[in-house]
């Protein structure tokens, strides 16, 4: 089943965007990563900001969590995505980094 694991947003100062988020908007801190990356609560889909190191698409993007990143990278590349970057295996997961048929970055992962 795939799911929208989380919306990724880019952050030069992890730690200051962590505490704008957590508080300006009360948004609770799930996991943080140093200055790598950092899971937010937000409501059911998880806010994550990602350091130098984790910004794999330099712009925001949606990230979807799934089974078996190789086979999805192969089925969404036949239905017309470009495959960016990977599969990879990142410090948490295995990712790979595509573009849909417009253009919009997107990422999709599975837990190691």
């Amino acid at each position: 089943m795939t799911r929208i694991g989380n919306v990724m947003y880019p952050a030069k100062d992890l730690g200051a965007a962590v505490a704008f988020y957590r508080d300006g908007l009360g948004l609770t801190v799930k996991f943080a990563d140093g200055d790598r990356f950092a899971a937010l609560d937000g409501g059911g889909t998880t806010f994550a900001l990602v350091g130098a190191e984790e910004d794999l698409a330099g712009a925001v993007a949606a990230s979807f969590k799934v089974e078996d990143v190789p086979a999805t990278v192969a089925r969404l590349t036949e239905a017309g995505a470009e495959l960016v970057r990977g599969p990879e295996e990142g410090p948490h997961e295995v990712r790979a980094l595509l573009r849909d048929p417009a253009g919009n970055p997107f990422v999709v992962y599975a837990a190691l």
